[in-house]
């Protein structure tokens, strides 16, 4: 009887240990003994099912909007949230969660995993959040013995924004929470995910290359594709989106660090909300910059999402470097913003052509984009080390580097001075491609744009850079452009040194110190009175 109780007791320890090592491996071990100690009720030595349900209840004050239309169904997804993680991974027993599988219920939600189990689990957590709300769904799941999970059915386009505004949500969440320790007291912003939306049903739905996406809403769009092909998708496009959920489970038991007096408790309704629309004004709106953030793994992807949180700082506008509306049209003046920035650029140039078809009188507006590492250089050839290229609107795709050319980036700004050019480059801004073939070329007037087919550049991937591209050069009228500085503030501070200095230098060649004349006839003065008295007269110079 003593043996088997001694043998039971080290089997738990053996148990505990385990789980405790795997969750020091990521440094969470102190902070998960905390948030414990804290939740758990002291005398069962446990956490009640109701105090974790509500750890993990996303709770908010109204709802502000880029899209037109939100499911009504959402705000029911929502409240479902902090259950659908409890029951998914946190086993509780009758006291409620042990502190064994509270650690357990963490590392399946945070542990270090691949990137396929990384969005296996979000769908599993969206899945169960769904089928909790009462609300369709034909996605299934099967687990096999080691754990590994997979997943068959559909996905429909309704999906598709219903778990884009969860995950948006979820960062918001993590975010605000970083900000602000008071829970429900900020407003919800959903920003417009039909581009991304648009994306996923042309690339998996059948037939769904000729969907008509310039005047589609995707609210009512009825597809559906194989939940494969999507994960596909996600794996190209959208590879850190799972990283939502991490953030989002860490930072609310990160929440519970200090004691609270009892867990805040407020509904997740949307009643009353106001109709905003959020930074409409620009090109960069909130879900265009977190479409991009989602395909980065690096620090361009923190400050990305610093222009879809402007709580996180004090504003947006210090990243915007150049606006053609605001700050003029043309290369120089475009110049006059970004020289000096050395760091990460995002440039965005919204243009609109007309429908190819012969008697068509269609305008077709799109937002395309590059990301560029480390700024521009007045240069008559191509450079750069790495970078991406962007269809923004209206479907999103990202065209990363192919690795076998490194005409990433060309700008050239016509030379101040009178030199030689055996063969004048042209003047503009261009990525990929090669000279006189860019796949995209900006002129120095920023009135035109002209976009090229694919086979024409091997630095960056192929795909069209707007629906209907086709395979001859498209010249299309630019609307605007717009260039953001993600370097962060020690960049920004680098480039305002530089152009403080290049003013000091620009003054100084301007000041003429008669001084360092010998005589009258020497002076600068002299000379322009002789030329104007007698232009052909011959210069001492001329001889």
């Amino acid at each position: 009887m003593g043996a088997s109780t001694s043998t039971e007791q080290q089997k738990v320890s053996a148990e505990q240990r385990e789980v405790e090592n795997q969750a020091a491996s990521t440094g969470a071990l102190p902070m998960l003994h905390k948030a414990f100690s804290n939740l758990a009720d002291p005398q069962t030595n446990a956490i009640p099912l109701k105090n974790l349900q509500q750890c993990f209840h996303i709770t908010y004050k109204n709802s502000d909007f880029e899209a037109p239309n939100m499911p009504n169904s959402f705000p029911v997804l929502l409240d479902n949230l902090g259950s659908a993680i409890v029951d998914l991974f946190f086993v509780t027993q009758k006291e409620g969660v042990s502190w064994v599988e509270f650690v357990r219920g963490y590392n399946k939600c945070c542990g270090r995993m691949s990137a396929s189990m990384l969005i296996n689990t979000l769908l599993r957590v969206y899945a169960t959040t769904v089928t909790k709300a009462g609300l369709p769904i034909k996605l299934e799941f099967d687990s096999d013995e080691n754990g590994d999970c997979k997943i068959s059915g559909s996905v429909s386009a309704n999906d598709m924004v219903m778990l884009l505004w969860m995950c948006w949500t979820m960062w918001w969440d993590f975010r605000t929470l970083r900000i602000s320790k008071e829970r429900g007291k900020e407003n919800l912003c959903l920003p417009d995910v039909s581009h991304i939306v648009l994306s996923a049903v042309v690339s998996c739905a059948e037939g769904g290359s000729a969907l008509n996406v310039w005047d589609c809403d995707v609210s009512g769009l009825e597809v559906e594709f194989p939940v494969g092909k999507f994960l596909t998708w996600a794996f190209k496009t959208v590879l850190s989106l799972p990283d939502c959920f991490t953030q989002f489970v860490h930072a609310r038991l990160q929440y519970f660090l200090t004691p609270k007096d009892e867990l805040a408790s407020s509904s997740s309704s949307v009643r009353n909300m106001p109709s905003t629309k959020l930074c409409n004004s620009k090109l960069l709106t909130c879900g265009r910059a977190w479409a991009i953030s989602l395909t980065l793994r690096s620090t361009m992807n923190e400050e990305i999402l610093r222009l879809c949180f402007p709580s996180d700082g004090d504003g947006t506008d210090e990243n915007l470097l150049y606006q053609s509306s605001l700050h003029g049209r043309g290369l120089n003046r475009f110049w006059s913003k970004i020289e000096g920035y050395k760091g990460p650029l995002l440039i965005l140039v919204s243009a609109s052509n007309r429908d190819a078809h012969e008697g068509s009188t269609d305008v077709k507006k799109w937002i395309i984009g590059s990301l560029t590492q480390n700024g521009f250089e007045n240069r008559n050839m191509f450079y750069g080390s790495s970078g991406s290229l962007y269809a923004i609107s209206p479907v999103f795709q990202v065209f990363s580097s192919t690795g076998k050319e490194k005409n990433f980036v060309y700008s050239h700004v016509h030379p101040t001075g009178k030199i030689y050019e055996p063969q004048r480059k042209p003047v503009g801004i261009a990525f990929g491609g090669t000279m006189g073939n860019e796949r995209i070329f900006v002129d120095e007037d920023f009135a035109k744009v002209t976009v090229r087919h694919h086979a024409t550049d091997k630095t960056y991937q192929p795909g069209s850079l707007f629906p209907d591209q086709g395979f001859l050069p498209v010249e299309a009228l630019i609307s605007e452009v717009e260039v953001w500085g993600l370097g962060g503030r020690a960049v920004k501070q680098v480039q305002s040194s530089y152009k403080k200095r290049e003013e000091l230098f620009t003054d100084q060649r301007r000041k003429v110190d008669l001084k360092t004349f010998a005589s009258w006839d020497d002076s600068p003065e002299k000379m322009m009175m002789d030329m104007v008295s007698d232009p052909n007269a011959v210069r001492r110079e001329d001889r």
